[in-house]
């Protein structure tokens, strides 16, 4: 399943109890009703859960939670491996034969 499919599965199964109907990707969770602020609280812990990630405070704003898009992408970015930072960037895109 990808990272959608289970948020979506636990919000079908555990929060609107089997009535899927309509959860669709970009309908907002706090407009729409679907999410309460309880359903929220145990929907944080199952992703953190589910995927081994830890969801600072600051990370808890409507750009990354509230649309099952939204959240997906979120999950999905804290699954990503860290890039290297900039020094390291830099030195990676100059050509070999500059010294540096």
């Amino acid at each position: 399943m990808t990272v959608q499919q289970e948020i979506r599965a636990y919000i079908v199964n555990n929060i609107l109890f089997g009535d899927g109907e309509r959860l669709e990707e970009d309908v907002s969770f706090q407009a729409s009703g679907i999410l309460d602020s309880t359903g929220f609280l145990e929907l944080i812990t199952f992703v953190e859960e589910k995927f081994g990630i830890a969801i600072g405070d600051s990370e808890l704003i409507p750009e990354n939670f509230d649309t099952l898009r939204k959240m997906s992408a979120f999950v999905e970015k804290k699954l990503r491996p860290e890039r290297a930072g900039p020094a390291e960037s830099f030195r990676d895109a100059v050509p070999s034969s500059v010294s540096l």
